[in-house]
């Protein structure tokens, strides 16, 4: 069989080597490579993948791959367990209302 002229290019090499080019963006993030352990007691970087309400943020946002997202959730998960983290944020906590005052008087029981 002789392929002349295809999609990728053609057997003179004029059009180009066969090889398709990707994009100029990675899927992945560079910073944290597939082999980057993810410590719980490392807060400020497992802070950069929580959203302001407490949510972890997803992998398509975050760039990971999904097994970095399952260590970085397990992680969380850890972190927040041992206070080191929080779980919710105060905006949602308290969204409306303000805080209850208390009165300096005891209640009374009659």
């Amino acid at each position: 069989m002789d392929f002349q002229d295809d999609a990728r290019g053609s057997k003179d090499g004029k059009k180009g080597d066969g090889i398709l080019k990707k994009g100029g963006r990675s899927k992945y993030r560079p910073e944290y490579p597939g082999d980057f352990e993810f410590n719980y007691k490392d807060p400020l970087t497992l802070s950069r993948f929580i959203m302001e309400g407490g949510k972890v943020i997803p992998s398509r946002i975050s760039k990971m791959s999904m097994a970095q997202q399952k260590k970085v959730s397990a992680a969380i998960r850890k972190a927040r367990c041992l206070a080191l983290l929080p779980v919710g944020s105060d905006a949602y906590d308290r969204f409306g209302r303000s805080p209850e005052p208390i009165s300096p008087v005891p209640f009374d029981w009659k």
